[in-house]
């Protein structure tokens, strides 16, 4: 019997990656897959919504839904909820995927015991930005060593890109949190190793994610990566893990070391100097020498927006954490409206 799978998406105004997408989807397949797909639309406005519209005419395993809250995790979970498939396999449309791609990940996925399994963030980039902003999206110095960024490493992880799950463990741990608009896939990676599931990553599964492409989408986006990451610290307090502090420590310790410190601040500069300079002859080393003058540039700016963004997070959310407690403080108390024992 067919195992059936599927496939959901949440996008909105992808038109530069969507018929890339697309195209990768259309080729999937395989002979012991019953598959369908559900792509929730964030309400696109660029031409997104048409290049789906077509695709699903002629394509009519997949269908398209609306998608009004116009964020990824409100879109995943409408998608899963109407879902059939005993297995949910996530895309995103910023990525083009392997034809094999859906009957390797169920193949791991029954092979290990593991609850969600998935490939690791494979990139490719052409023209003299993207791929230097590639090479730092690859770079333990600009984002940290994540585990889902090394294209070899097989084995048990904190987190993997998009996912594959069971649809009633899915549905059971909870779906995504929809008050997250960023990071939604390491939250629920998280409440699964804390209910004691098993994240797996198999380089079998192959993908190729196309990386921002100007260092403002870079900055924009990790920006929102670390506002966002302190959203799901609060929730999971104590549960982080230390590269997800570093770069706000280190951009903390930069701001005391120019208010108070200026000779410190000399000193941490040059050491930074040397460090980028290091890390920018490794990777141009790997991905090309042309690369060079570009790398620290892009390095900091990967570094710097996620700072940045973690530090506003901390103010952010520390100030709504305390309305809300100024608030429930502040409310009247509603009586009890039980009935009273009579006597």
């Amino acid at each position: 019997m067919a195992i059936a799978v599927t496939i959901v998406v949440a996008c909105r105004n992808e038109i530069r990656h969507i018929r890339k997408f697309l195209a990768s989807l259309a080729a999937i397949g395989h002979a012991d897959l019953a598959l369908d797909a559900i792509i929730a639309d964030g309400m696109s406005t660029d031409g997104t919504r048409q290049a789906l519209d077509e695709f699903a005419r002629a394509h009519p395993w997949c269908i398209i839904i609306d998608n009004p809250g116009q964020i990824v995790s409100t879109g995943l979970n409408r998608a899963i909820r109407q879902a059939t498939g005993e297995f949910i396999v996530r895309m995103d449309a910023h990525t083009a995927y392997e034809p094999g791609y859906v009957i390797r990940s169920i193949a791991v996925l029954q092979s290990t015991g593991a609850v969600n399994v998935g490939g690791p963030q494979r990139s490719r980039a052409t023209g003299y930005w993207p791929r230097a902003i590639h090479a730092g999206f690859h770079s333990p110095f600009a984002t940290g060593g994540a585990r889902f960024r090394n294209d070899t490493y097989c084995g048990a992880v904190d987190t993997v890109p998009y996912g594959c799950w069971r649809r009633d463990y899915l549905i059971a741990i909870g779906m995504f949190d929809e008050t997250l608009v960023r990071n939604q896939d390491d939250e629920l990676n998280l409440r699964i190793r804390c209910a004691g599931g098993i994240v797996w990553q198999d380089p079998s599964i192959v993908s190729w994610y196309s990386p921002r492409t100007t260092l403002g989408g870079v900055f924009r986006q990790y920006f929102d990566y670390g506002f966002w990451r302190v959203a799901v610290l609060r929730k999971h307090p104590r549960r982080g893990s230390m590269r997800q502090y570093v770069p706000a420590a280190a951009a903390i310790l930069g701001i005391g070391l120019l208010l108070f410190a200026r000779p410190g601040l000399a000193a941490l500069a040059a050491v930074y100097l040397v460090l980028s300079l290091g890390a920018s002859i490794r990777a141009a080393h790997r991905e090309g020498w042309d690369l060079f003058p570009a790398l620290p540039l892009v390095f900091a700016t990967y570094q710097f927006s996620y700072a940045a963004g973690f530090l506003c997070g901390l103010v952010y959310w520390t100030l709504q954490g305390r309305a809300r407690s100024r608030d429930r403080k502040n409310s009247p108390r509603v009586p009890d409206a039980r009935p009273h024992d009579s006597a």
